[in-house]
């Protein structure tokens, strides 16, 4: 026991000192770190409350009170990015917890059954697939109503067939190894095998994908919100915010600089940071570089 234990101290080390030396993971890690921080801060804390209209003093410049500027009902824009954050990662978050929920058992069950159990699993991830996020938000609006739970069980649904392929073709490849022969051999199901034994090993590309799949839910929360389907007033969201912006962009640009590079800035982060993941967790992409 004690010989696994320090095992896993020099892996968790080794990985801790390649994540340092990876330039992507550390700058995205910081991008990351940073909005993290700033939806964290949102809850307690803003410059300004950005429920509260103040149409004296709409459309200012960024200036020392105000860092980023104001609307055109004079609400401070660094403090609506702030919360903007906040639910733009809290919708993605939950959305790809929904994906790897579904997702990964479903693929776990088609690569353990195969045969009519992985074709129906499969085949079905193909019809999700046909139809986009913003798609199947507009449909689920259209029955439901636009608002951001809506948003997320729409993203939501859209990873599952994401994880659901990643976790089978993972598993697939595993299924013929010695040890999960060993495992079938000493009287083990496949539900069990693929718990204790295919998972474990499949989580590091789990993780990498979930990663991708946050920045990409950002992205979709922020589409679905400017068009007007996503986070609803009064609550501030990056989508929507561009949305306001686009007819006042010629005499007020900063309405539309500051959540477009948010987004930018957030989603580049999330890549890069998922980039230096797979370079941490994969030793065949550490050896081929190193």
């Amino acid at each position: 026991m004690s010989n696994a234990r320090s095992i896993n101290a020099l892996a968790e080390r080794s990985h801790l000192q390649t994540a340092v030396r990876s330039p992507s993971f550390v700058a995205g890690f910081v991008l990351t770190l940073v909005f993290a921080m700033a939806a964290l801060i949102s809850f307690f804390w803003t410059p300004f409350d950005v429920t509260e209209l103040a149409i004296a003093d709409k459309l200012k410049t960024p200036s020392a009170v105000h860092w980023f500027g104001t609307d055109h009902f004079g609400r401070d824009i660094f403090s609506m990015i702030m919360v903007g954050a906040r639910n733009s990662i809290a919708v993605a978050l939950i959305a790809v917890g929904i994906g790897m929920a579904v997702g990964v058992p479903l693929g776990l069950a088609a690569a353990a059954r195969r045969g009519f159990a992985d074709e129906l699993i499969m085949r079905t991830n193909d019809l999700i697939f046909a139809f986009p996020a913003i798609l199947m938000a507009i449909m689920i609006t259209a029955v439901f109503g636009p608002g951001a739970i809506n948003a997320i069980i729409a993203i939501g649904i859209f990873n599952v067939p994401v994880f659901a392929r990643i976790s089978r073709g993972a598993a697939l490849s595993l299924w013929t190894r010695d040890y999960i022969l060993a495992a079938r051999t000493a009287g083990k199901n496949a539900r069990r095998i693929s718990l204790e034994h295919i998972l474990p090993n499949i989580l590091n590309l789990l993780i990498v994908q979930g990663t991708i799949q946050f920045s990409l839910g950002i992205l979709a929360e922020a589409g679905l919100s400017y068009v007007g389907l996503g986070t609803q007033p009064p609550m501030p969201s990056w989508g929507r915010m561009l949305n306001e912006a686009q007819t006042m962009i010629s005499f007020a640009p900063h309405l539309a600089l500051f959540p477009g590079l948010a987004i930018v800035l957030v989603v580049l982060g999330l890549n890069l940071m998922g980039d230096g993941l797979r370079d941490v967790l994969d030793p065949k992409i550490r050896r081929g570089r190193g």
